[in-house]
């Protein structure tokens, strides 16, 4: 199967045939979904909002310090934000619950993560509202901040197939 960035990326069916390995659990939305409007804060406390990346593909990573699966997607991430990243598409790290600052730093630190945002969700409005129940998770929003795709659990994103998706999703 090719895994060029040749889909249509309104076409959850194309989108689909891009799908291998860790990719399989991707659930691609047949119409994008409304995401709730809620703050989270940056690494200072001071609060944003998902509209901050409108006219950008996000990949949005639930994430948290204690997480053990984090720790093994994040560097893939941070890979992605890398390659990908610019005026078109973005990783968006948020920490969903109780997860001090120092403690995020650490964590980052560890891993060689030194390229992603240390945002916080610490009452966990936007897991809530957008329904995680499991970290990590991975929420992929098109440049109108609606979410067109999810993944529950950890996974290789730095796949040939997760980034010919990405790709093939900021083309469209």
């Amino acid at each position: 199967m090719g895994l060029g960035a040749s889909a249509n990326a309104a076409d959850p069916a194309a989108l689909a045939a891009l799908r291998a390995g860790d990719m399989t659990k991707l659930q691609l939305h047949p119409a994008p979904v409304s995401v709730p409007a809620r703050d989270f804060t940056d690494f200072d406390g001071g609060a944003l909002s998902l509209d901050a990346y409108r006219g950008k593909v996000v990949l949005l990573n639930f994430w948290a310090t204690w997480c053990a699966p984090c720790r093994k997607e994040m560097p893939m991430l941070a890979e992605l934000q890398s390659e990908l990243g610019g005026e078109n598409f973005e990783v968006v790290t948020l920490a969903t619950g109780r997860n001090p600052a120092p403690s995020m730093t650490r964590f980052f630190e560890s891993i060689g993560v030194d390229n992603l945002p240390l945002h916080r969700d610490p009452e966990q409005a936007i897991a809530r509202g957008m329904g995680v129940k499991g970290l990590p998770t991975t929420v992929i929003l098109d440049r109108q901040g609606r979410e067109i795709a999810r993944l529950e659990g950890d996974a290789d994103w730095s796949s040939d197939s997760a980034k010919a998706l990405l790709r093939a999703m900021i083309a469209g």
